[in-house]
């Protein structure tokens, strides 16, 4: 980065260190927001900027370009004798993947709103679904100094849509041009606060909200009675406050100017839990059965998980680790277990490693570290088989930490490599790509040919060419997803397939009469016969079923297999000298292609299952989208509690192509589905190709 930059903090104790993740939708300002952090707690000497591509936490060629994170930035800071993690997370819903992770690692959530866009729905469900597991949130307001940026507004959405337990923690000091000039703290006595009788409401709301998850029950009864409150107490009270998942303080930030940035750096230590009080997930020994809970503990047993995985061209492989139980120390042995995602592509695996040298991330930039207590963060060099989600345990014991809720990534891209060149090296390109990021998927699809990736999104399959390219020196090209139609006959018909050739010395004599009609959904190729008379003799039998099979595979217009037929082979003519196994396979084929002639082809295209979750109020415009998608709806379930609702519908396999981002736009980044392959049926004439 060019920079002069401190050493990385000393490991401490589990009672002070924060770990904290920063989400919200994109250019809503978390990385610019991260930046003035770093600068601030004087781990950078002076702040980046997105725009010319040179902050901390975005060190990718692609991010510089799209001025956009893609990737889960992190940086590990020292403040108050604190060791801070910060995980800055994508605000795009492509890159779900990498949000999930930041999630995991940390122990609290900053919930980034933008004062000039305000919020939206798919921050507010990463919301609910923090407070469903408990995770401890706060707000911060940013881009308070830019022009239409409304801070109360801002404000007041933050409490009406995120619901119960938002409070502001200070009021925004204007100057005479109208520019933030600092913070005026609501904790501090209503003598010393500016504001008024709106600044005395506020006190007392965000009063009121502390002391009522304090376990001092003498608190509410002395601000009742009109005792003025020390400061310290609400401070020590505010801490288990957040903690405890009920309360949200919000503040207010200027990044460029560093306005509030100091204030929520020491809030960041004083009022947001420590790894101790957020708990660590549950664990099992690697064959399922029970293990003994995991706590923080730095003198435990060892359980470690990796929650990102990249590949650096000096370095090799590099491991983000958070430590929940135990110490991690280099070069010492370690078991590697990755179990539960066999179904993306990532078979269950077992392993012992030796660890390599633990760092501290700054961005990019890997600064050394003796080790790596219980409820820490690190980077891990050359576990060369740990892959994203697995667990780090001790060898004598190991331990398998389940693997945190994904999307199944619903975007096909067919990719072929390039070049020759690119060709061998594509697979292990791949391999890696794999694991890295648990949310693509690999498959060679065996009814088309076609390697497939799959991925969340249209920007997520952008960056994957990219990281291919760039970190793998693999260069692939993505061409359009092939659905496979298939035929059967449109009706009954008899033929006769007469494959008869004499060229000197043997011919070649076969002659076999069938009748053939479509046969039910899914029945595949049944071949019978009805030989009477020993006319094609019973040897010959099996090679007009081969010759038949073989030429359903192949097809006969173009690459549409035949499927769903019943073949009965009725009666034909052998030649005592000319006749071999290889004539009626011919004389098998030659009649699949002459029932197809005289019966006509149906073409059929596979049709899927889906689920679709969304909230209620964009039912009807999925369901109208749906529609036009020649899309058979079966059914909608409601959950009026949660205001969300699941649509089930019978969905043509091609009309789901680009389905995932028309899907994101139609409920502004709130909707998923999944689908499942259903059955073949028939295609309209106009979508079906010559």
């Amino acid at each position: 980065m060019g920079r002069d930059l401190p050493p990385a903090p000393a490991p401490r104790a589990a009672d002070r260190v924060r770990n904290v993740v920063l989400v919200g939708h994109a250019g809503s300002g978390k990385t610019t927001l991260a930046e003035a952090l770093l600068v601030a707690a004087g781990a950078l000497p002076r702040a980046g900027r997105v725009e010319d591509g040179t902050t901390c936490l975005d060190t990718e060629d692609i991010e510089t370009r799209q001025q956009r994170s893609v990737s889960l930035g992190v940086a590990t800071v020292e403040h108050s004798g604190h060791r801070i993690t910060l995980l800055d997370t994508p605000g795009s819903p492509d890159f779900v993947g990498e949000l999930r992770a930041g999630l995991r690692a940390a122990d609290s959530a900053l919930f980034v709103v933008s004062a000039v866009n305000g919020m939206d729905a798919a921050t507010v469900q990463l919301w609910e679904e923090c407070a469903a597991v408990g995770l401890p949130r706060a707000v911060v307001i940013t881009q308070i100094d830019r022009a239409r940026a409304d801070v109360d507004e801002a404000v007041r959405l933050a409490q009406l849509m995120l619901g119960e337990g938002v409070y502001p923690m200070h009021l925004v000091q204007r100057g005479a041009d109208g520019s933030a000039r600092g913070l005026v703290s609501l904790l501090d006595p209503p003598g010393d606060a500016a504001g008024g009788q709106e600044a005395d409401r506020l006190r007392g709301e965000l009063i009121e909200g502390i002391i009522g998850e304090s376990e001092d029950e003498t608190l509410m009864e002395r601000y009742l009675a009109g005792d003025e409150l020390a400061v310290a107490d609400l401070v020590a009270d505010l801490e288990t406050a957040v903690a405890r998942g009920h309360f949200h303080p919000v503040l207010c930030v200027s990044s460029p100017t560093g306005v509030g940035v100091a204030e929520l750096l020491d809030l960041l230590v004083s009022a947001f839990p420590c790894p101790m009080e957020h708990g660590c997930p549950p664990v099992t020994r690697p064959d399922g059965s029970p293990a003994p809970p995991a706590g923080c503990d730095a003198d435990g047993p060892l359980v470690a998980e990796v929650v990102k995985t990249t590949t650096d061209p000096y370095v090799g492989r590099v491991s983000l680790v958070r430590v929940f139980s135990g110490t991690l120390r280099p070069d010492v042995a370690v078991h590697v277990s990755g179990h539960g995602l066999a179904d993306r592509g990532h078979p269950d695996h077992d392993a012992d490693e030796r660890v390599g040298v633990l760092s501290s991330p700054l961005g990019a930039v890997l600064r050394p570290v003796s080790h790596c207590p219980a409820g820490d963060i690190c980077a891990v060099a050359r576990l060369t088989t740990a892959e994203t989600g697995d667990t780090l345990s001790g060898p004598e014991d190991p331990r398998l930490v389940p693997p945190w809720e994904l999307p199944v990534p619903q975007l096909p891209v067919a990719v072929e490599a390039a070049s020759r060149a690119d060709e061998d090296r594509m697979a292990t390109a791949l391999s890696r790509l794999v694991a890295e990021d648990p949310t693509v998927r690999l498959e060679r699809r065996a009814d088309t040919g076609q390697l497939l990736l799959w991925c969340v999104g249209e920007g997520h399959a952008e960056v994957l060419l990219d990281r291919l390219r760039a970190r793998h020196g693999v260069a692939v090209v993505p061409v359009p997803v092939r659905v496979p139609l298939v035929e059967t006959l449109c009706g009954p018909a008899r033929v006769t397939g007469r494959h008869v050739k004499q060229s000197g010395g043997h011919g070649q004599y076969a002659v076999v009469v069938v009748e053939g009609e479509p046969g039910p959904p899914g029945s595949g190729v049944v071949f019978e016969q009805r030989i009477v008379g020993g006319t094609v003799p019973g040897q010959y039998h099996s090679s007009v079923e081969k010759g038949i099979r073989a030429q359903a595979q192949r097809g006969v217009h173009g690459d549409r297999p035949i499927v769903d037929v019943r073949v009965t082979l009725v009666d034909g003519k052998a030649h005592s000298v000319d006749s071999s196994d290889a004539a009626f396979q011919a004389a098998g084929a030659l009649a699949l292609r002459e029932l197809i002639a005289a019966a006509g082809a149906r073409v059929l295209e596979p049709w899927c299952e889906i689920q679709v979750r969304l909230p209620e109020e964009y039912v009807g415009a999925v369901m109208g989208d749906l529609a036009a998608r020649r899309a058979r709806v079966t059914g909608t379930e409601a959950d009026p509690e949660r205001g969300r609702a699941t649509v089930r519908a019978e969905v043509p396999e091609a009309e789901l192509l680009g389905y995932p981002g028309v899907l994101r736009s139609v409920t502004h980044g709130t909707g998923s589905f999944d689908r499942r392959p259903l059955r073949y049926e028939p295609s309209p004439a106009a979508l079906t190709p010559a």
